[in-house]
């Protein structure tokens, strides 16, 4: 029994022909300094960290300038997005000169993006069109293509059609910490897709990554929760463990729901009472 509760710690997060360890993944804003996203994400025991290279320079005094220098990537791997882009080709650019960054921090055969087109300034709601069009120029350059949709379950198999990595739809807004309003349609993306789907944005609290993952889930992307909480390690710690349940959960099995009562104890074997 032990060994089979022990699986959990082997039950490996595979992206495109690379293993992970842990089905959190986090981001790099939002937080008050350097050293509280730092102890946040080594706290989180997140093994992939996603970072917007439009906000972020790269300097070669590694500690010195951002959370690019002050991450130890041989022990983490950078996931860049193209958060802020308003356009495919624009998203295609920033896809570029990520590669180069990932390279030059060490991770050579890192050809991961995380495609972010988004042109709505108020919710912030991905661009499908533009998405599609991006993710398969990107796919056919051999990038690892990670594409951050709404939850529409034909985009996102046309999307694994042409060779995306995972799908990405979201839970609610980014930065909302709505939770998860489209419950319905992450179910039946996760129930249509051969490749992980991870939900990204809109997760606030630990009891929504459990769910997110419960659902089956391959993992779950936040930010917000952990950077904007009153204590952000003990967020980051609540997130972490959110997760493992939820996965835990999923493994295991659900058991059916009734519409009645069963009662817990045998019928057979009750002492009757004189």
């Amino acid at each position: 029994m032990l060994n089979t509760i022990n699986n959990i710690s082997t039950d490996h997060f595979i992206i495109g022909n690379r293993k992970f360890k842990s089905r959190l993944m986090l981001g790099t804003g939002k937080y008050k300094n350097l050293k509280e996203a730092k102890t946040s994400i080594s706290i989180s025991q997140a093994s992939i960290i996603t970072v917007a290279i439009r906000r972020a320079q790269y300097s070669k005094n590694l500690g010195k300038s951002n959370l690019i220098d002050g991450l130890n990537w041989k022990k983490l791997w950078l996931l860049p997005n193209t958060a802020g882009c308003e356009t495919s080709e624009e998203a295609i650019r920033i896809a570029f000169l990520s590669r180069e960054i990932s390279k030059k921090l060490g991770q050579v055969e890192n050809n991961f993006i995380k495609l972010e087109v988004i042109t709505d300034s108020r919710y912030l709601l991905p661009d499908p069109i533009g998405t599609l069009k991006a993710a398969e120029y990107l796919v056919n350059k051999n990038f690892s293509v990670l594409p951050y949709i709404y939850p529409d379950p034909i985009l996102a198999k046309q999307l694994e059609d042409i060779g995306c990595v995972t799908v990405m739809p979201l839970g609610s807004p980014i930065g909302s910490g709505q939770g998860l309003h489209n419950l319905h349609n992450l179910k039946i993306i996760i129930e249509n897709s051969k490749v992980p789907v991870i939900v990204d944005a809109g997760i606030g609290a630990a009891s929504e990554a459990t769910e997110a993952m419960e659902i089956g889930a391959s993992g779950v992307l936040l930010n917000t929760a952990v950077a904007k909480s009153s204590k952000p390690y003990m967020m980051a710690n609540a997130m972490r463990l959110g997760v493992i349940a939820g996965r835990s959960c999923y493994l295991a099995g659900r058991m059916k729901k009734r519409y009645i009562a069963e009662a817990s104890s045998p019928k057979n074997g009750v002492l009757k009472l004189i």
